[in-house]
């Protein structure tokens, strides 16, 4: 199957951001403003606020004297990832309850892609359904996990087991939550922005590789943002329940959610945008050899990852435990392990297949190439 994602010049950003505003994904440069409408299009009988043990001491005091969140009350899990589990999911609801929750309450998420995910999955289930506001804060959660209507839960040693899709309310992106990051978690959220721009177009992917994320310039960062996002929303306006081209949103995650589920097994957890970085380096190789990717490109994004995020360190006697936990990905048919992959910047090439041997080879190039 072959698609090619049509792209939007860059001088056209500022249409893009007001398409995206018309289905509530909102660039905020007031953000007491954005959250005080978002909340006046959600009429509510009780106000709660969902954060985790680091956003409760680095974000909620930028929000809690805002007039709309009068009388929220504030619920907390533990950060970081592998706090996304079943029990975590179990205190949301009993909080929601022991608070008096209705069908006709409203749940704001405040905090990275974990808090997004286990909060919309929560909202989503929680007497059928209540509507739910995601404040992203970690720069993954940004360019991710907050937008596209994706919730859920890690569940049985895999990543995003159980889940479903449903968008929230509205999405505010507010960058003044990125001075809160320290440079792993930077470095997470931007691979999924090189991700967006090995999807798009040559001249995004150009910027993302000669741009310095150990001493980023935030206002530039800011502007990435907003472009990496629109690159996003629109793969997921034209297919928001991955029937299709949304598929191309996960190139890099077949061999990365692997790594990440292997990582999470031998209790040396990884943030997610590092296993998808190091999943694009494996799946770029795949593109080189499958479907003739350029060399040069490859091998420049290659060096990008490696100076930025390091490498993962595994041996050959992974590879066959690595196999079986690729076949639990979502896109996959039955056995058959199915890839996102790329014959050039912005040439999109989904379901495709590699031998078990090739998925080896990729796996001696992470390692070694």
């Amino acid at each position: 199957m072959y698609f090619h994602l049509i792209v939007v010049p860059l001088t056209q950003i500022y249409i893009i951001l007001y398409r995206m505003e018309k289905q509530n994904v909102v660039i905020s440069h007031d953000l007491e403003k954005c959250l005080s409408e978002a909340i006046a299009r959600c009429p509510h009988d009780r106000l709660f606020v969902l954060t985790d043990t680091t956003t409760v001491q680095l974000c909620w005091p930028i929000v809690q004297a805002y007039e709309c969140l009068s009388g929220a009350q504030v619920i907390t899990i533990g950060s970081t990832d592998d706090n996304k589990t079943l029990e975590s999911l179990c205190h949301v609801w009993e909080s929601l309850q022991q608070g008096r929750a209705t069908r006709h309450s409203l749940l704001v998420n405040l905090g990275g892609g974990m808090v997004t995910d286990l909060g919309g999955f929560a909202a989503s289930t929680f007497k059928r359904g209540i509507p739910y506001i995601n404040i992203p804060t970690t720069l993954l959660s940004m360019v991710d996990a907050s937008v596209g209507g994706k919730t859920g839960i890690n569940f049985g040693g895999f990543k995003n087991e159980i889940g479903v899709f449903n968008s929230p309310s509205t999405v505010i992106l507010d960058t003044r939550f990125l001075a809160t990051l320290d440079y792993p978690n930077i470095a997470s959220g931007y691979a999924e922005m090189l991700k967006h721009g090995l999807i798009s177009d040559v001249e995004k992917w150009s910027e993302l590789v000669n741009f310095d994320i150990k001493q980023p310039d935030t206002s530039v960062l800011g502007d990435m943002v907003g472009k990496s996002v629109a690159v996003k929303e629109r793969v997921v306006t034209i297919d928001p329940t991955e029937k299709g081209l949304r598929k191309v949103l996960n190139l890099g995650h077949t061999i990365g959610h692997a790594l990440e589920s292997l990582a999470m097994e031998e209790n040396r957890t990884v943030l997610h945008g590092y296993a998808v970085a190091w999943g694009l380096v494996a799946e770029l190789y795949l593109s080189c050899m499958l479907t003739g990717f350029p060399t040069d490109k490859m091998r420049q994004t290659v060096s990008f990852i490696k100076a930025y995020y390091g490498t993962f360190d595994f041996t050959c006697d992974h590879y066959e435990h690595l196999y079986e936990l690729m076949k639990h990905d979502k896109k996959n048919v039955g056995d058959t392990i199915n890839f996102a992959l790329l014959g050039g910047i912005g040439d999109i090439r989904l379901d495709m297949h590699a031998t078990k041997e090739q998925i080896f080879e990729a796996l001696d190039f992470l390692r070694e190439g």
